[in-house]
């Protein structure tokens, strides 16, 4: 009866991390831990782990101080000083066209190759277009509760389709011998800027972490129930850490079915799909091939619309609360049209040049990280949560360790970039 009720709880808190989880499954895992397999082998896993590891604190403090205090992590950062909330919008400006673009522009080639859509090259915008208008429809209608909904049906039929190829993969074993070799045999300084993109979103871009604290406030709203911190906490990690393990699971794909081989995958969004189910479905069985592009194009279809979702709600949030005033429920509506409006212009740019667009977005992602972090230690470990709420002292540590790690390298490829 305990453990009933138990469940009946945990399914009214139930939301938040899946669609964060669903949200960074997509171009973190689905391309660049694929493509981080392919090319390396096991060789990035350790900067995998280290950014699933020194990123997962920022991201546990969008539910937790959301749940501890009632307001979202924006209101908080404008509490500190309204420095910080324009700092926050200057960085959503920065980066929700080109995060947006990269995410549909990969969702596009996918949904192109489930149903074998061949365009000529006047209109090969066409199914991006599709795709942005799809997903601000079904925001503008459906809102959290209809986000909420399909995501969770998205996200179960990713994690199967996702488990059932990994374990194929495993049962049939490696293309060819994977050599755990010395770190710097495979890793030169030419390997850096894609060691940072990977990172950049692995497994998603700390500054999504207010759409978290965002998402657990309506989650209480739609559900009439309001968790305690420890309830909330435990159900956005157990969306974490399950992208955590999916985020192996794609390097362990791209390690066995192409790392040694002579195939490679394609610099367009197409051809990169085509790639890569069809690889799969020849390694692994000719009858795997709709499950392995149905899997392909559920994850991106869950990532653009859980990322337009989450700018257009951040961006109308935090500038509501630079102004002081109760926000409009147009502002939504309006900044979904922005968001469509220039990922389309930015595909249009970046046509020809898939892999440029991913790794700017992932980069952009990753320099601006440090800032969030910092931003979200400060409001966790302030008094605007008490010490029960808080967390403990070896959170604080890694939270600490983190800032430090992204910091680092933020500087490292920042030095790469104007001097290297």
């Amino acid at each position: 009866m305990i453990r009933g009720v138990r469940f009946r709880i945990f399914l009214k808190t139930l939301g938040p991390g899946i669609l964060f989880a669903s949200t960074a499954i997509g171009v973190s895992h689905l391309v660049q831990s694929t493509r981080a397999g392919a090319e390396y082998g096991f060789a990035l896993v350790g900067f995998i782990l280290a950014a699933n590891l020194f990123k997962w604190p920022f991201f546990e403090f969008g539910s937790r101080y959301a749940t501890a205090t009632g307001r979202s992590l924006i209101d908080g950062y404008q509490i500190i000083s309204p420095w910080f909330s324009r700092l926050y919008l200057l960085i959503n400006l920065l980066s929700m066209f080109f995060v947006n673009a990269a995410v549909t522009f990969v969702a596009a080639g996918f949904l192109q190759n489930l149903f074998a859509i061949e365009l000529p090259a006047a209109l090969y915008y066409v199914p991006s277009l599709i795709l942005l208008l799809f997903s601000f429809g079904f925001l503008a209608l459906g809102r959290y509760s209809l986000l909420d909904t399909g995501i969770k049906i998205i996200g179960s039929f990713m994690l199967i389709s996702t488990l059932l190829a990994f374990f194929i993969a495993l049962l049939k074993g490696p293309q060819n011998p994977v050599v755990f070799e010395p770190l710097s045999a495979r890793i030169g300084l030419e390997s850096l800027p894609f060691i940072i993109a990977l990172m950049g979103w692995m497994p998603s871009a700390i500054d999504s972490s207010t759409w978290n604290s965002l998402w657990t406030m309506e989650r209480s709203k739609q559900s009439g129930y309001l968790p305690s911190v420890k309830e909330s906490v435990f159900e956005f990690n157990l969306g974490f850490w399950t992208s955590a393990m999916l985020s192996l699971c794609f390097v362990v794909l791209g390690a066995y079915l192409l790392y040694g081989t002579d195939n490679g995958l394609p610099d367009n969004n197409v051809g990169f799909a085509s790639g890569v189910v069809s690889l799969y479905a020849a390694q692994l069985g000719s009858w795997t091939f709709l499950i392995i592009a149905a899997a392909g194009f559920t994850i991106m279809l869950g990532t653009c619309i859980g990322v337009m979702d989450g700018y257009a709600r951040s961006t109308a949030r935090v500038i509501s609360v630079m102004q002081g005033k109760a926000e409009k429920p147009a502002a939504y509506l309006w900044w979904l049209g922005l968001i469509t409006l220039g990922g389309f212009l930015v595909i249009t740019l970046f046509m020809d040049a898939f892999n440029q667009l991913v790794s700017l977005a992932t980069t952009i992602s990753f320099l601006i990280a440090p800032v969030i972090a910092l931003l979200n230690y400060r409001l966790v470990f302030s008094d605007h949560l008490s010490k029960a709420d808080q967390p403990g002292t070896a959170m604080r540590l890694l939270s600490q360790a983190g800032i430090g790690f992204l910091g680092l390298f933020s500087l490292v490829m920042m030095y790469y970039l104007w001097w290297g």
